[in-house]
């Protein structure tokens, strides 16, 4: 599980040891995991694919080669296209599609060598329809993308590869933009039908599933995770239609 130090990747890491998974973690520093209930700590960067495939392999040597690969690194910036050059587009990239590239390529050859497996890759709302960030945007697009070109070229071995796509996630992440602009929820939840954010829980929650033997038949696959985002527009049905 990458970026396993994280606000969602703590969450993913105590819904899949709580499901009785033996959980090893990856972030870019041990230290962001101390704390947690790992079997093994990785840090390495994802943006070093001889450190990914590395790591991969040391998971291998310890008899610990992944079951499933929970790829949850990533990182974004609050940009619009104007805030886009070539240096930010090529960072948003390197870590989150590249990176993410880095690490699941050898962990589904893996896989595949052993019979099957499943890789979960969170992506983000992003990749299904323009919220800002646009270099961000395009590289969780990029793994939608990936994630059906493993589902349907090592589905034959075994692999299944799906996708979750959070909308805003209610982590510690946010709480800086609320000291600055504390009715920033006041702007932000009326986009959302169910009236709220999620919570990493959540994310996690779909993540397990999709992972499990419960979703056995499902590959190549896209579950948002977001309250509603992508469903429609509320405030143009309220603002259009019911205010017409």
């Amino acid at each position: 599980m990458t970026g396993a130090g994280g606000g969602i990747g703590r969450a993913l890491v105590a819904a899949f040891a709580a499901a009785g998974a033996r959980v090893s973690g990856a972030d870019r520093s041990a230290d962001l995991m101390t704390d947690l209930a790992l079997e093994h700590r990785l840090s390495f960067d994802l943006t070093d694919a001889a450190a990914a495939r590395d790591a991969v392999a040391a998971l291998e040597k310890a008899g610990a080669a992944p079951d499933v690969l929970i790829s949850n690194a990533g990182f974004t910036r609050g940009e619009t296209l104007g805030d886009v050059d070539a240096d930010v587009f090529a960072s948003e990239l390197a870590t989150n599609l590249t990176g993410a590239f880095h690490i699941a390529a050898p962990a589904i050859e893996s896989m595949a060598r052993r019979g099957g497996g499943a890789v979960v890759f969170i992506s983000s709302v992003n990749a299904l329809a323009h919220y800002g960030n646009p270099a961000y945007s395009a590289a969780k697009a990029g793994l939608v993308a990936y994630a059906r070109a493993v589902a349907v070229e090592r589905g034959v071995a075994g692999v299944r590869a799906n996708v979750v796509c959070p909308g805003s996630v209610r982590t510690a992440a946010w709480d800086h933009r609320l000291e600055k602009a504390p009715d920033l929820l006041d702007r932000v939840l009326p986009h959302y039908p169910l009236g709220r954010m999620v919570v990493p829980e959540e994310v996690a929650k779909a993540a397990l599933f999709l992972a499990s033997d419960l979703a056995s038949g499902i590959t190549g696959t896209v579950l948002p995770v977001d309250a509603g985002l992508t469903a429609g527009n509320l405030r143009f049905v309220r603002d259009v239609i019911q205010g017409a």
